[in-house]
């Protein structure tokens, strides 16, 4: 039998490649805070405009922009901007809610702090499942989620779409901390001809 991926889903990583700077740090580590479904985020939900993450703002642009143009390949004349970006803080006995992010294309989590060997992200598949067995051996074509460890200054990049969450962690666990964000398409989008022409 000879399986195609029909229509994967495309999740990419990217590795920053050099440990977080003081300032950097230290800027995501003392944003003050709000509740939020499970454990708390930034205030501030536009800390990619900020001087002390500048650096961070050109690695996350650089990695979406090779992930959209590789996978998407729209040709030069569209790019992606950031919209929104803040940071999250998942704390012992705290957990990150499932949840999707609407009104954005690519969306990506950068791991600013986290729990070696038991932190991770789950992603669920989209769609009413018609019938339901009994599996005896879960895969990427049969499993309705999955997982992918959160290792610290990695950046995770995924379609907006898709839904993702954070367990509960455990009492023993340091605080989770990462920096989400939105982008959109700027640009010539879409064809004259075909009447779907956009200017953003």
């Amino acid at each position: 039998m000879q399986i195609n991926q029909l229509f994967p889903t495309p999740v990419a990583f990217f590795n920053l490649e050099r440990p977080l700077s003081e300032i950097e740090r230290d800027f995501i580590l003392n944003q003050p805070q709000r509740t939020n479904m499970g454990n708390t985020s930034s205030e501030n939900n536009y800390l990619c405009e900020h001087p002390e993450l500048a650096e961070l703002k050109k690695f996350f642009l650089d990695s979406v922009n090779h992930y959209f143009q590789e996978i998407h390949q729209p040709g030069p004349e569209v790019l992606l901007r950031i919209t929104q970006s803040w940071a999250n803080y998942t704390k012992p006995a705290q957990f990150h809610h499932k949840h999707a992010h609407p009104n954005s294309y690519i969306s990506g989590v950068f791991y600013v702090q986290t729990n070696s060997g038991s932190d991770r992200i789950y992603f669920y598949r989209s769609g009413y499942q018609q019938i339901k067995f009994n599996v005896k051996n879960w895969n990427m074509y049969n499993s309705e989620s999955w997982w992918f460890e959160s290792v610290q200054t990695q950046l995770i990049v995924f379609p907006s779409y898709l839904e993702h969450m954070v367990q509960t962690l455990a009492q023993d666990s340091q605080t989770r901390i990462s920096i989400s964000f939105n982008t959109f398409p700027v640009g010539n989008i879409g064809d004259k001809n075909e009447l779907t022409q956009l200017f953003l």
